[in-house]
């Protein structure tokens, strides 16, 4: 788990990444040494390196973790109590999460008046997104190998519920098999720890080449809705969860943020909550106090399913390519934002370039051009860092109401 050192350090390598990639996208990237040395190899493998040796964790962590969960309820009925509350609060906030987004969009209006021409060139292409009964279907995995493989996250979750059922069911031979898990799991953390050391490394190179090859000039066009996704974004993830603790909980407010600075940083510097799951799951249980049993089973879910950074993403994005191409969208329309990007978040868990395909779904419902989602591609990068930082936020909030609702928090340990 990090350290308040590592986590300084962290924000010192992202500070200097971040200007050394201005200087050299302002001064140095028509320099050959520059930007193919330095940007495109050495900040790129480094950087590179460091992401997938996390997500390398990533499907064997969610296995083990889920297993060790499910298992160690030893009551099924529970089980299907901890998936619907679940279920229902990451539908909650993803619906609040969008109507937060159109609300501030429609108010502050970004994309009036823009200059089409300065927009990005490239086109964007979208894929097509799998039908809602095709993912259904999919959720359960005809090979769990293959599943684990492609890192295809719902079929895993489900085939790890369904092992973990089993050993409850299996008696002694389950209890066995258990406490084997349980000793996977804990060098599974051992194994995180050793890639934290690396973390301030890897981030640096990270934060260097996206500030190197997008700079802020390619922000000034897009300042407008830039500022209003990140407006957003803080207000959802400041505000709406924390009148969701506070009514639900009961708990301190400020003791989550506290305890959450550390996941969000980590959040922020990779822009993947997948890599981001075994930092939140290790916080939720030594940090805020919640049962290796529920929180091996709510943040894997949740960063699956919860993109509540995507929803704003989405809603705003809505309004900003209405107002460019000067189209104008009814109540209804609206409406139907927010009910599509609701369910998409769930429908199109695990597919590569989710957030975009997300956005051309709700696009379509609306009569938007699609083509408009290649105006923001280019902030998108900046603003993904911000968006995962409040998905895995989310996660860990939905974890300690859940667990405070089955008696599964040590009050003790938060408000340590």
């Amino acid at each position: 788990m990090q350290s308040k050192n590592l986590t300084k350090t962290i924000l010192l390598a992202m500070l200097f990444g971040g200007i050394l990639g201005a200087i050299f996208n302002i001064f140095l990237m028509d320099k050959v040494f520059v930007s193919v040395f330095l940007v495109g190899n050495v900040f790129h493998v480094i950087g590179q390196i460091f992401i997938d040796s996390l997500k390398m964790l990533v499907v064997p962590l969610v296995f083990i973790s889920l297993v060790c969960g499910t298992a160690s309820l030893g009551d099924i009925s529970k089980l299907g109590r901890l998936g619907g509350k679940a279920l229902a609060f990451y539908i909650l906030t993803t619906a609040l999460a969008i109507t937060l987004a159109l609300g501030l969009a429609i108010m502050i209006a970004p994309g009036e008046g823009f200059n089409l021409t300065s927009a990005t060139a490239s086109e964007f292409v979208a894929k097509d997104p799998p039908s809602l009964a095709q993912t259904i279907i999919n959720m359960v995995p005809n090979n769990p190998v293959e599943a684990m493989a492609k890192g295809d996250m719902l079929p895993l979750i489900v085939f790890s519920l369904l092992f973990g059922i089993a050993i409850v069911m299996a008696g002694e031979s389950g209890k066995r098999i258990e406490k084997q898990f349980n000793d996977y799991n804990a060098i599974m953390m051992q194994m995180v720890n050793i890639l934290m050391k690396l973390a301030p490394l890897g981030i640096f190179c990270l934060i260097a080449k996206t500030f190197a090859l997008q700079g802020v000039d390619l922000i000034k066009p897009l300042i407008g809705y830039f500022m209003v996704v990140a407006t957003a974004l803080l207000l959802h993830g400041l505000v709406s969860y924390s009148l969701l603790i506070k009514i639900f909980s009961g708990l301190s407010v400020i003791k989550f943020l506290k305890k959450m600075y550390n996941v969000q940083v980590f959040a922020f510097s990779t822009a993947s909550s997948n890599a981001t799951i075994p930092i939140n799951i290790e916080n939720a249980k030594t940090k805020l106090g919640v049962d290796n049993s529920i929180a091996s089973f709510t943040i894997p879910l949740g960063a699956t399913i919860n993109m509540d950074g995507t929803a704003i993403m989405q809603g705003v994005a809505t309004v900003f390519i209405a107002n460019v191409y000067a189209i104008n969208l009814t109540i209804t329309d609206y409406l139907t934002v927010i009910m599509t990007a609701t369910l998409a978040s769930i429908g199109t868990a695990g597919v590569p370039g989710v957030g975009l395909i997300m956005l051309a779904m709700v696009l379509n419902q609306v009569g938007l051009p699609v083509e408009g989602i290649a105006l923001i591609i280019g902030v998108d990068r900046l603003l993904d860092m911000m968006r995962t930082a409040i998905n895995v936020t989310g996660d860990a909030a939905a974890t300690i109401i859940i667990a405070k609702s089955e008696k599964g928090l040590n009050k003790e340990t938060y408000y340590s």
